[in-house]
């Protein structure tokens, strides 16, 4: 019978068995992953160097570039989504699931499904949301900071969701399925 995944505080999971249930070991899957955590890694680097200059302008020599404070505001966001996105990808987001702990084992994959679906229908609406208002800024023509147009920020809210749904709905499909 196949197992639902492990809750980040069961203790019962293991990294290698996580990823092999979500994560193809090739291919796309693998390339996907791999773009995820250097862009994770990059972003989150240039977070800390600018932060940490800016302190560093502004308490040591009282002064500071204006451009740095809307910047990380916008790394914040995407920061976070790609957090989001990488937690998805082994099926690690944060969930209250307390009717899968009360139910009979032979539900959990069921529940597993519907939770799966769920989570793709929500996280789908939220990117089709999102590409409306990725649109609206591109035509508007606006730039956040000069030379920065105000699309950019917001492109990583129909990507991150979107590609959360897909991912969940593949998730709710190896559960149906019984292969997760």
């Amino acid at each position: 019978m196949p197992s639902s995944p492990p809750d980040a505080d069961s203790g019962s999971d293991s990294e290698s068995g996580a990823a092999s249930r979500t994560l193809p070991s090739s291919g796309l899957g693998l390339a996907l992953a791999r773009l995820e955590d250097v862009l994770l890694a990059l972003l989150l680097g240039t977070m800390v160097i600018l932060a940490g200059g800016q302190i560093l302008l502004r308490n040591v020599f009282d002064a500071g570039m204006s451009w740095v404070d809307p910047f990380l505001r916008m790394l914040v966001l995407w920061v976070s989504l790609l957090g989001a996105l990488v937690a998805s990808r082994n099926n690690r987001q944060i969930s209250v699931d307390l009717v899968s702990r009360f139910t009979a084992p032979r539900w959990q994959r069921w529940i597993n499904v519907f939770i799966g679906l769920v989570t793709a229908g929500v996280t789908g609406l939220i990117a089709w949301y999102g590409a409306r208002f990725f649109l609206m800024e591109f035509h508007d023509g606006l730039e956040v900071i000069p030379g920065f147009p105000s699309w950019l920020p917001v492109l990583i809210l129909p990507l991150a969701f979107g590609l959360i749904a897909v991912r969940y709905l593949l998730f709710a499909w190896r559960q149906a399925r019984g292969r997760a």
